[in-house]
């Protein structure tokens, strides 16, 4: 049985997130790894700088935080290793070898699905010199910024989440699903404010996208409010902006956060990340 070992870290933002200096996940050994696991869990999101890692060692990687998570999209997942999801612009022979653009506005991973991913792993292999960060906000801190007759107000409601509805919606890529599609991914419910499994912390848990309504109240009434919800919680005491070098892995609890990619050149730059999801299991 392995132990969770003291890792040297610093904060990302104050009160979210870490830093975890001077490992090296290609070499470390269990009890390392473990700790770092244990980290993630209690921090929201950790960051671990100037890695090297093979697309098989990204998969052994993230199956230390859970079972890797298939992908909704399949045309871009990278050619032998289907749990790995390419983020780029590149083209090859004239076809794009990843998604452009996608996961720009803020959100949740897998929040149509009945259990959504527990963690999302990016790994930036190519970086563009300007823009292309990535933001983070703090669902636990947003919630605890809330005034308890706001808290009583909010608990116990719950969000209906599309992915027919955002495919068709989304400002890149629009897309009409599949039947197929369609019949894997059906409309789903889940609580606004989520209760994190690992110590009972609670988390604002709105998300764009996907939304349709708040359960039991009419629209525009309810979306207005959920958008109230996501303007408070990616306002900026609440957001960690990640700015990314070649190597970089950054992976964030997706029971407490949401986030959001930014826009750069991508008629002067490449970005190539590979982006890889932990199993998850039903908000509560």
């Amino acid at each position: 049985m392995t132990t969770a070992v003291q890792l040297k870290t610093r904060e990302l933002k104050p009160g979210f997130g870490a830093e975890i200096l001077d490992v090296d996940l290609a070499q470390a050994d269990a009890d390392t790894l473990a700790g770092v696991v244990d980290t993630f869990h209690r921090h929201g999101a950790i960051l671990l700088r100037g890695q090297d890692m093979t697309p098989a060692q990204l998969v052994e990687f993230v199956a230390l935080f859970g079972e890797p998570e298939d992908h909704t999209q399949k045309q871009f997942t990278l050619p032998g290793h289907p749990k790995v999801f390419v983020l780029s612009n590149r083209e090859v022979d004239g076809k794009p070898i990843g998604a452009h653009n996608d996961g720009v506005g803020w959100h949740t991973d897998y929040s149509y699905k009945a259990q959504p991913v527990m963690c999302t792993m990016l790994y930036a292999v190519e970086v563009p010199a300007e823009g292309s960060d990535t933001l983070l906000a703090d669902g636990c801190a947003a919630w605890n910024a809330l005034s308890p007759e706001r808290q009583k107000e909010l608990d116990g409601l719950r969000l209906h989440h599309s992915y027919q509805h955002f495919m068709a919606t989304r400002e890149f890529g629009r897309q009409e699903l599949s039947d197929e599609l369609k019949r894997d991914n059906p409309d789903v419910e889940h609580p606004l404010i989520r209760t994190h499994p690992a110590d009972g912390r609670k988390a604002l848990w709105p998300s764009t996208g996907t939304v349709t309504e708040v359960v039991g109240m009419e629209n525009p009434k309810g979306l207005e409010l959920v958008d109230e919800l996501v303007a408070f919680m990616t306002s900026e005491p609440f957001v960690f902006r990640h700015k990314w070098q070649v190597g970089d892995i950054l992976m964030w609890d997706n029971r407490c956060t949401l986030h959001t990619g930014t826009l750069y050149d991508d008629t002067k730059y490449f970005r190539t990340m590979h982006r890889l999801w932990a199993k998850g299991d039903a908000p509560y």
